[in-house]
């Protein structure tokens, strides 16, 4: 049977982070906002969400996470009632190998990416899906990208393609390369 062929499940923004800046605090309320198209701010992250204009080049200004990793991950702990929401993500995909992307250039609905590293998950999914999720996670937390060029993404099929000899701001196979030289 053929992969299915790459989608955009969803799309979420929040105004403001939940986990992100509060090690040893409660996690804060902010809460993730369900959008059908969100416009995506080159060098600089989504429009509304909580990483826009963060700092230059940052390496998460998008989030990209897998259906097939929330999949495996109610298989591992068992059924959930959980949105997809909780992994505080911006885009849900099907269909694509988001952890093949780290250190790619690529375009999705003709908005142009950057693969930077793996979104690794942290002790706080055990909190938002269920004990045992951080571990279950590991190697399926999603990807962290920068966005090379402004556009639109939407719901609805992918139209996905990497995209050979961009020039690219560096990244964490990249910095891992010359680290080993």
């Amino acid at each position: 049977m053929p992969p299915p062929a790459p989608r955009i499940l969803q799309i979420y923004v929040s105004p403001g982070h939940n986990f992100f800046g509060h090690h040893g605090l409660p996690p804060g309320t902010h809460p993730m906002l369900e959008v059908a198209r969100v416009r995506c701010l080159e060098g600089r992250g989504l429009e509304g969400d909580r990483f826009l204009d963060f700092k230059p080049g940052y390496k998460g200004q998008v989030t990209f996470f897998a259906e097939e990793s929330h999949k495996h991950l109610v298989r591992t702990l068992g059924p959930s009632d959980r949105s997809l929401s909780v992994y505080r993500r911006n885009v849900i995909t099907r269909g694509l190998d988001l952890v093949a992307l780290v250190g790619v250039a690529f375009e999705l609905q003709g908005v142009r990416f950057e693969g930077t590293a793996q979104a690794s998950p942290c002790a706080w999914m055990d909190l938002a899906f269920g004990p045992g999720a951080c571990a279950a996670l590991r190697g399926r937390g999603g990807l962290r990208a920068r966005i090379l060029s402004t556009g639109h993404l939407r719901t609805g099929p992918a139209r996905f393609r990497p995209v050979p000899d961009v020039n690219r701001l560096g990244t964490d196979r990249e910095q891992a390369g010359r680290q080993t030289a």
